[in-house]
């Protein structure tokens, strides 16, 4: 059993405040403490748990492998204590820093358009988004809620299903002009295919042809990191992207992107989920605010 004398919370909220603001003498000035107070504080905590948390050097102070562990989970703790005293409060509200991270073409066309009312709803959080196409991991990202398109990895993450959207295969009108348009899968041979920069699940773009799939390897002289990337190099006509409906569905009906290949278009969909870290229990109040939010705004087609 813990000895009573042992301030735990009060001790990972200290280290905590360390590891982030990079040393002991500014952790010391957040805490009105002397830095050696500091020091004897987390030297006290290392002792305890019989490890070595950071390394001191006279310009910078470096985690241990143990150190980045404690940390990671202190923030955890933290989190859950600061909740857990709001949650018996008569006038409990989702309050606190909520980070978010989003791919690029649903941050654009989804969450951001969102924001103000969210946050007018929720006068007391405070969002910090992070707009990125590429996979993170929450906890080492310190991400509370991440929006991802696509098969889900099998992981400790709790999913929540926000919608589906159908892929099209667009390109701009002067594209066209130049280049003509494909009747069949293997005129893409032909073309210039814009992808993505990184390794994705499915990289290919699935076809159908004459009931056989077909997988194209999209080959081009550009790539880019995101979805919306590919989107503004699509109307600029330099060559044909696979995208979200969603994310071209306005440039389409205004003419600016026309789809091919629909007769060849298998109609298979993305899913989109809002992914969270969860172990059964109950959720913070900003996170459960948010996914409800959201789950009664977006509806992706």
């Amino acid at each position: 059993m813990a000895r009573l004398d042992v301030n735990r919370s009060g001790e990972m909220e200290v280290f905590v405040r360390v590891v982030e603001l990079g040393g002991f003498s500014a952790a010391a000035r957040a805490f009105r403490m002397t830095p050696s107070a500091v020091s004897k504080l987390v030297a006290r905590l290392e002792t305890r748990l019989g490890v070595r948390l950071v390394q001191r050097s006279t310009r910078r102070l470096q985690l241990t492998p143990e150190g980045v562990t404690f940390y990671e989970r202190s923030v955890r703790v933290l989190a859950d204590l600061d909740e857990a005293e709001r949650g018996v409060a008569t006038s409990a509200a989702p309050r606190g820093r909520l980070r978010v991270n989003a791919s690029v073409p649903f941050g654009t066309h989804f969450l951001l358009p969102l924001v103000p009312e969210f946050l007018a709803c929720h006068p007391a959080v405070t969002l910090d988004i992070v707009l990125t196409d590429e996979v993170i991991d929450l906890l080492e990202d310190r991400t509370d809620v991440a929006i991802r398109s696509g098969p889900l990895e099998s992981s400790d993450l709790v999913a929540r299903k926000l919608g589906e959207t159908r892929m099209v295969i667009v390109g701009a009108p002067a594209y066209f002009q130049r280049r003509g348009m494909p009747a069949k899968p293997r005129d893409l041979e032909r073309h210039n295919l814009l992808r993505f920069g990184y390794s994705r699940v499915v990289d290919g773009w699935p076809l159908v042809d004459r009931g056989t799939e077909v997988m194209v390897s999209p080959v081009g002289n550009a790539q880019a990191s995101n979805g919306e990337a590919l989107r503004q190099l699509a109307l600029a006509g330099l060559g044909l992207a696979r995208l979200a409906a969603f994310q071209v569905r306005a440039d389409i009906e205004a003419g600016r992107l026309l789809p091919v290949l629909e007769d060849y278009n298998p109609g298979d969909t993305e899913a989109v989920h809002a992914v969270f870290l969860g172990s059964g229990g109950p959720l913070p109040s900003r996170v459960r605010a948010f996914l409800d939010f959201l789950a009664a705004r977006v509806r992706l087609r």
